[in-house]
């Protein structure tokens, strides 16, 4: 687990690096495009370094806001609180996350943050309405153990980092294509400039598969073993998944760049299952997840 957690702060210091000079070269190349001369190399350092920095401690209030997620409530959610409190105390963590909501009939869930001070569990309506405590108790653990695990910062990182980059490449390149903030008798006298374009027409995306490439689906086997030394109990995180992977329901808020994030797959196909698992999926099989709980000892 140690290995894990040291390598997921390594991979995030790697992506915010890479992040950094990406954005630098997209806005660079955008004041170029528009004439703002030797400041270009500065503005686009800036722009890097102040987006980099925003990302980074404001990614959990971008993901919650993206869900539409709202506070958990004592009153309401008390069978909830009281889960995650028996839970810190099983895995000896000294931080409590933040609880949030999701009103939605789908059984999901997703932990967020930059850190475990910093952390936040977020379930579904329908989660807290379906699940018995011993399976609510898996899913809740499972959570805990992404962020006990740091996996909470590298999903974080890469969902508001890399989603920036693809929005401005695609930004720069229509403008480029379109030749905005360009005078009409030197559009055509651009060729680099178009060449450039066209290159960050192709990356957009190439960086959308960055998201779910970037972060192993190996996690999720992890957070599922790491659950169970929580609970001690592999039975109420397997019918929990059994439940979760019957679920037709759709998330409505759902999108590519936090589909990683949840503990199952939030999308399904017409048919109402889960899309097909593939090379580009962002989750293991749940069969396979169940298998590999059943063989824990």
């Amino acid at each position: 687990m140690f290995e894990d957690i040291k390598k997921n702060k390594m991979k995030t210091g790697l992506i915010v690096s890479i992040f950094i000079i990406v954005i630098t070269l997209i806005i660079y190349y955008i004041c170029t495009y528009f004439d703002f001369g030797p400041y270009s190399i500065i503005i686009a350092l800036a722009f890097s370094i102040i987006s980099a920095w925003a990302s980074y401690y404001n990614s959990d209030k971008i993901i919650l806001s993206m869900n539409h997620a709202r506070p958990a409530t004592p009153e309401e959610d008390q069978k909830l609180v009281n889960i995650l409190d028996s839970l810190i105390v099983a895995a000896g963590m000294e931080d409590k996350p933040k609880l949030y909501v999701m009103d939605s009939p789908q059984e999901n869930a997703f932990a967020t943050g930059r850190n475990p001070k910093h952390s936040v569990i977020c379930v579904t309506t329908g989660l807290l309405e379906k699940l018995d405590y011993y399976e609510l108790e898996g899913v809740v653990a499972h959570e805990l153990a992404h962020i006990k695990n740091y996996d909470i910062r590298l999903s974080a990182v890469v969902t508001v980092m890399v989603g920036l980059v693809v929005m401005l490449a695609d930004l720069c390149s229509r403008a480029l294509f379109w030749g905005v903030g360009e005078k009409e008798d030197n559009r055509n006298s651009n060729p680099i400039i178009m060449i450039i374009g066209l290159v960050l027409l192709v990356l957009s995306p190439i960086f959308s598969k960055l998201i779910q490439l970037a972060v192993s689906r190996r996690r999720e086997f992890l957070a599922d073993a790491t659950a169970v030394e929580f609970t001690r109990n592999p039975q109420g995180l397997i019918s929990a998944l059994e439940k979760i992977s019957q679920d037709t329901n759709e998330l409505q808020y759902a999108n590519e760049s936090t589909s990683h994030m949840y503990i199952a797959n939030p999308f399904k196909n017409k048919e109402g299952k889960k899309k097909k698992t593939d090379w580009f999926s962002t989750h293991p099989p749940i069969e396979a997840r169940i298998e590999a709980l059943r063989n824990i000892r």
